[in-house]
């Protein structure tokens, strides 16, 4: 696959007071490279993201891309047996995994820095050439089957998908990324050859390769190691369908010490300018021991472990989320603790001190979230990946630094309505509850 041609977006930035600078790469077939080189670090890590994931579905084959996933590392031509490519990547002790979510799937190795080739080798013959063995995928069913099983059985990691089933009902981005049981166990090879070749292919793919690297070799090194990857033409997802007027609310009954809750409001899509104002805002709330909902459910109250505020966003849609476990007994206290939360955001401006704090917070977890290869790989891979843009380190900041209190009180007064509001929640309450019902139709 000769022939690279070097984007534009050839860009250098200053950051942590050192110059890192990453090269943007497309191969004539629209295979994307990101190359990051770090000389204060002797790891390197490949990381290649594909543009599918459960929102590119259907109900015959829901699950289909996180099983997929599973079955790339049971075997090549090149690395026949389920053990080969863990016992190869083993040998170098390599960190390897991958994930799946709604828009995208990712598989990374992390390694020293003088096997890289393994990890390049190992990892494009995966992508290129995993065999989706027939009696691997009658073996690997019960795993993925016992998986559900597990979130299932893990209140604080269920309630998420019950919340953007309640979000977004039947329809891709309402469904579970792991598809229910009865699908699994009905998916056939000719499913997962079909799905393969059609969603893993050139112009869907971004490779991330940082650390301590020379740009210039490892672009060679792609070019070679991916001479044969699929070429197909970009698949679009299915819009997604919005359609709310009051509150709603889901309610999974299920005994359990503690009640896990989402409270969430339909927002932006991150395209939005407005972004970066509700990622200011997630920082407001739960930015670290001091931010206020720390503050009111810990400190004040004894409320919960956990209790966090976060900015969700896909292509067309997202959410504002607070997401808390609580003593079964204290639901509607905590409940009504997180709504005054929200009020407070939009009856009153944010104070400059405030403000600075969580900027001043933001700049200084980017700067220890991105000391390792493997974050700086996903910085700069997801953002190319989901938007075909990428902002550097000190672009982000920029703008995290341009939002204003009255921007933040503007958003919240846009966002924190009635009809944008959802609640789901897991414990031992039913779905009429009157107390629950009260709250979120009274707010």
């Amino acid at each position: 696959m000769p022939g690279f041609f070097i984007s534009p977006r050839l860009c250098y930035f200053k950051f942590m007071e050192t110059k890192m600078p990453f090269s943007f790469f497309t191969f004539p077939n629209g295979l994307r490279l990101i190359t990051v080189p770090v000389t204060s670090t002797d790891s390197v890590t490949v990381l290649v993201m594909v543009g599918t994931g459960s929102r590119y579905e259907n109900k015959e084959i829901n699950g289909i891309s996180h099983f997929l996933e599973h079955m790339m590392f049971k075997g090549t031509a090149k690395r026949p047996k389920v053990t080969d490519i863990a016992l190869e990547l083993d040998t170098i002790g390599a960190e390897y995994n991958a994930f799946t979510g709604k828009e995208y799937t990712g598989y990374y190795v992390k390694c020293a820095a003088e096997k890289v080739d393994t990890a390049l080798d190992v990892i494009s013959d995966i992508f290129q050439n995993s065999k989706l063995d027939a009696e691997e995928m009658e073996r690997e069913r019960g795993v993925i089957i016992e998986e559900i099983n597990m979130y299932l059985d893990t209140p604080a990691r269920y309630v998420g998908d019950l919340f953007e089933e309640l979000m977004y009902g039947d329809q891709p981005l309402g469904w579970h990324i792991t598809g229910p049981k009865e699908v699994i166990r009905k998916l056939s090879r000719g499913d997962f050859v079909k799905y393969f070749t059609t969603h893993y292919f050139d112009k869907n793919t971004v490779i991330a390769v940082a650390g301590n690297i020379d740009p210039g070799q490892i672009k060679q090194k792609v070019s070679s190691y991916f001479s044969d990857v699929r070429t197909n033409q970009k698949l679009e997802a299915l819009k997604v369908k919005e359609e709310q007027d009051r509150p709603r609310l889901k309610i999974h009954n299920k005994k359990t010490d503690q009640t896990h809750f989402i409270i969430g409001f339909r927002a932006f899509d991150y395209f939005s300018d407005k972004e970066a104002v509700l990622n200011v805002m997630s920082l407001v709330l739960s930015a670290g021991f001091s931010s206020r909902l720390w503050n009111e459910f810990r400190d004040k109250r004894g409320l919960s472990y956990y209790i966090r505020a976060t900015n969700n966003s896909y292509a067309d849609a997202g959410y504002f989320e607070i997401s808390a476990g609580v003593d079964n007994t204290r639901l509607t206290e905590a409940l009504d603790a997180a709504l005054a939360e929200c009020k407070k955001l939009a009856d009153q401006a944010v104070s400059a001190a405030e403000l600075k704090k969580v900027k001043d917070y933001a700049h200084g977890k980017l700067a220890i979230g991105l000391e390792t290869s493997d974050e700086l790989a996903s910085f700069y891979a997801d953002q190319e990946l989901l938007k075909r843009e990428i902002l550097t380190p000190e672009q982000k900041l920029a703008k995290i630094d341009a939002v204003t209190a009255e921007q933040l009180q503007a958003a919240a007064q846009e966002i924190f309505r009635p009809e944008r509001l959802n609640l789901a929640l897991i414990g031992p309450f039913e779905q009429d509850d009157i107390k629950i019902n009260k709250i979120i139709n009274s707010w």
